[in-house]
């Protein structure tokens, strides 16, 4: 047997059961409920014989069945709040970002404004739907935000997230390695880094120690050391709360840490689709017209693979560029020593405050002194068309590529 994912979301399920009086337990509808009524938002606001009325929109419920209330009848203080305060945003907007005294003696609200009410309501509903899914999806601890506060920007629509690499089909990205260290105190013995011909990238901190353009060997699922190894940090996932969000100067969404971060930590990884370089070559020419920035090389050693995180990816799809960034790109190998397939690993260059955008240089020139052959193939595949930079640091180069 085989199934198809419905495209439905689960209050469309559940209005097209209230709509036609069915009841489904595996969607929430019983008999007990299936005539229940709980607000989900605030569409419209009027004033009638001196009485002031909502028009609500009832959760699970198709919007035909949207009812005027009286505010006594309301029992949902966040939800006005949040109808008050987008209809103030929208006001000042129209009046160019001056700040306006609302009257609270208007009748009625204008078309336009409960129009705009309806979709940060509706937007404001989907961003708290995919904070939620992306926290479901993720294998780390640290939680992941999603805030706009912006535009009427919504999720993305063909995004999925990730926690490790998609290989492309005839791809492997496992090399089936059976071997680990016997170390009983890694730093202190001939572990993984050393049996490659490196030192250990870490200290006794866990913060990095190595210089830009250096590979980071850490232990694998065949070491005999225990997952409190000092030599395990990449593989552990973000450690980090990190925020989703709009920026306000058209470069689309952005990544902000929401905890202090101390040089030298790592941030996140980079994931994505692993493709042949002629795949990403062709993908590039269509992504050229868009003006993306999603095509990673993977040339530490050839440049057979490239990452490509337009569709697939983690948090780091979001993270924007910048000429003076505050994250430094590494190669990683843990459970692959296939030296055509590393792991790409962000860590902070610097400390990064609370509430701070991350950002790394899609060059990887500039603020960072890369000085190794190697170092060179860290870079994102160039671009054809050449796209304007807004990341607004001192040294901007003017263009992404």
């Amino acid at each position: 047997a085989w199934y198809v994912p419905c495209l439905a979301s689960l209050e469309t399920l559940q209005e097209l059961c209230r709509k036609e009086n069915l009841t489904c337990k595996s969607i929430g509808i019983t008999n007990r409920n299936l005539k229940s009524y709980e607000v989900e938002y605030l569409c419209d606001y009027k004033v009638e014989e001196g009485k002031a009325y909502y028009l609500v929109k009832w959760k699970g419920w198709p919007e035909s069945s949207n009812t005027w209330e009286p505010r006594k009848h309301l029992n949902c203080p966040l939800l006005l709040q949040n109808f008050l305060r987008d209809k103030n945003e929208y006001l000042s907007r129209v009046r160019e970002g001056k700040a306006l005294k609302v009257r609270n003696r208007v009748k009625a609200l204008k078309p336009a404004i409960a129009d705009y009410i309806v979709k940060k309501a509706k937007q404001r509903i989907a961003l708290q739907r995919w904070k939620e899914e992306l926290n479901r999806k993720k294998n780390h601890r640290a939680m992941i935000l999603v805030e706009n506060t912006v535009d009427l920007e919504g999720p993305p629509l063909d995004f999925y997230y990730i926690n490790e690499y998609k290989p492309a089909p005839g791809i492997n990205v496992l090399n089936g390695i059976t071997t680990g260290c016997e170390c009983a105190d890694c730093p202190a013995e001939k572990c993984c880094p050393k049996e490659a011909g490196f030192i250990l990238a870490y200290n006794k901190r866990k913060k990095l120690k190595i210089q830009p353009g250096l590979p980071i060997y850490e232990c694998n699922s065949y070491c005999r050391c225990g997952p409190d190894c000092p030599n395990r940090i990449v593989q552990k996932g973000t450690p980090y709360s990190l925020c989703i969000f709009r920026t306000n100067n058209g470069r689309g969404w952005g990544v902000k840490t929401l905890q202090k971060i101390k040089t030298n930590s790592f941030v996140m990884e980079y994931v994505g689709e692993v493709i042949t370089s002629e795949e990403a070559e062709r993908r590039g020419q269509l992504y050229d017209n868009q003006g993306n920035t999603y095509l990673f090389d993977l040339d530490y050693d050839s440049d057979e693979f490239t990452v490509d995180a337009a569709r697939y990816g983690n948090v780091s799809h979001f993270v924007n560029h910048s000429c003076d960034p505050n994250l430094q790109v590494f190669n990683v190998f843990i459970d692959n020593l296939d030296l055509r397939l590393p792991r790409i690993a962000l860590f902070s260059t610097r400390t990064i405050k609370a509430g701070e955008e991350l950002t790394f240089d899609y060059q990887m020139k500039g603020s960072i002194d890369l000085t190794s052959d190697s170092a060179e193939g860290l870079s994102p595949s160039k671009k054809r068309i050449r796209t304007v930079c807004k990341c607004g640091a001192m040294c901007c180069r003017g263009y992404l590529n």
